[in-house]
């Protein structure tokens, strides 16, 4: 993974699939959070395309029942890291994504305005797959040169009550030890 991001805030060598979900930050707003996510699509199911067709409002909702009734939702992440470590970007880091959605982290709400959301491919019943960990640790070392971030997140901590990932079996202490000591 290359550390070096363009000018937009694109992460260099990686894929990158351009989501018309998000828009500007608001003036003199820094990121200074990083907001940790679990997706699955179909739920439960992991290794399609259903992540990216989200994210870029070309779901079809005959493909899945499921997608009948998330069609209409216009979301995104910066991130998506894949089972096996591999890393797509949707949104440029200079862009606010629309992952948080009704949120507040330190008495700060809109919490959109001032992060990034990294998706993980999983969820709340699963094991998160042991590639993705330090993958993830690369990718907050990178995202902690470019930008001011002072804390790490999970979704249901910025949205209590409303959301759950990334979940009971996401290892924050696995992450912590990977950041802590330059593992990864």
């Amino acid at each position: 993974m290359n550390s070096a991001f363009d000018a937009e805030g694109w992460l260099a060598g990686i894929r990158r699939v351009p989501s018309p979900n998000c828009d500007e930050r608001p003036a003199g707003q820094p990121v200074r959070l990083i907001v940790v996510h679990a997706i699955s699509l179909p739920p439960g199911e992991f290794g399609g395309d259903g992540i990216e067709r989200l994210f870029t409002n070309s779901l079809d909702p005959g493909a899945h029942p499921y997608y009948r009734e998330i069609e209409s939702l216009r979301v995104s992440a910066h991130f998506l890291i894949r089972r096996d470590g591999g890393l797509v970007q949707f949104v440029p880091c200079r862009l606010r994504a629309w992952h948080a959605g009704e949120s507040s982290w330190r008495g700060a709400g809109c919490c959109n305005d001032f992060s990034i959301g990294i998706e993980l491919e999983g969820s709340d019943d699963a094991a998160f797959a042991p590639p993705q960990y330090p993958a993830l640790a690369r990718l907050i070392r990178i995202l902690r040169q470019q930008h001011p971030i002072v804390d790490i997140a999970g979704h249901a901590d910025i949205a209590p009550g409303r959301k759950t990932d990334p979940g009971p079996h996401f290892d924050w202490a696995q992450l912590h030890r990977l950041l802590a000591c330059g593992e990864a």
